[in-house]
């Protein structure tokens, strides 16, 4: 096994926060009744993709009935459908829609992520959850040898980014950069080009403030980026 396999089979095994182990099993036990011939993951969800590719995507946390039901990043839910369309149409992954884990779903020069790896209640990660979860996402990073583009779904996920970034004193500070949708920002020397973008939950989704042109228009800048990096 790499050491990324072993690491994401620590991460899968993860109990340091009791409340989304309590959350994550309880939502796995009672189920949505849609789903209820599932067997849910009910555990951190590891990251999904190709560990040798040159884009991290990185999320805020697993969907209750998405992520922590099927056991694979952005899959089973809205959020998930509106993120592997754009990443289908732009070259990055092998079929537009993600179901299962055992789909057939692949994924080239992507490797997708998250800040937290337990489905939070409501959706809301507690300060701790997050800083708990971080040094996973962190060794993640370091682990991914061709890693030169970071794309941050969210705000969360920006500066969640921006924190591991600072811990390692690698930045000054946080503030010194600002979160914008289809944004491009040089941290500086050795440091990963960073992508912003609004995360495709359903919230932004319906409402039109994230269109699937929007996000497809994203990928197809860090497809530009990645050619010339």
């Amino acid at each position: 096994m790499t050491s990324l396999e072993i690491l994401e089979n620590k991460i899968t095994e993860c109990t340091l926060c009791p409340r989304l182990v309590e959350y994550r099993q309880a939502v796995a036990r009672e189920k949505r009744r849609a789903y209820r011939d599932w067997t849910y993951w009910g555990r951190p969800v590891p990251a999904f993709g190709d560990p040798h590719g040159k884009v991290l995507i990185v999320g805020l946390a697993p969907a209750a009935h998405g992520a922590n039901r099927t056991g694979r990043m952005f899959t089973g839910d809205r959020s998930g459908d509106f993120l592997y369309r754009a990443l289908y149409q732009t070259g990055f992954a092998s079929q537009p829609h993600s179901v299962s884990a055992g789909d057939g779903l692949t994924l080239a020069g992507v490797f997708i992520s998250a800040a937290v790896r337990c489905a939070p209640p409501d959706n809301k990660p507690s300060p701790e959850e997050i800083r708990t979860c971080l040094p996973y996402l962190a060794n993640e990073i370091q682990l991914m040898e061709r890693l030169k583009i970071v794309v941050a779904l969210g705000k969360l996920a920006f500066d969640a980014y921006l924190t591991i970034l600072k811990n390692e004193r690698r930045i000054e500070r946080r503030s010194a950069f600002t979160f914008g949708h289809d944004v491009v920002q040089d941290l500086g020397p050795d440091l990963p080009v960073l992508v912003s973008s609004y995360h495709p939950s359903q919230q932004n989704t319906s409402t039109g403030k994230l269109t699937e042109a929007m996000l497809r228009a994203v990928f197809e800048r860090v497809k530009r980026l990645v050619d010339l990096l």
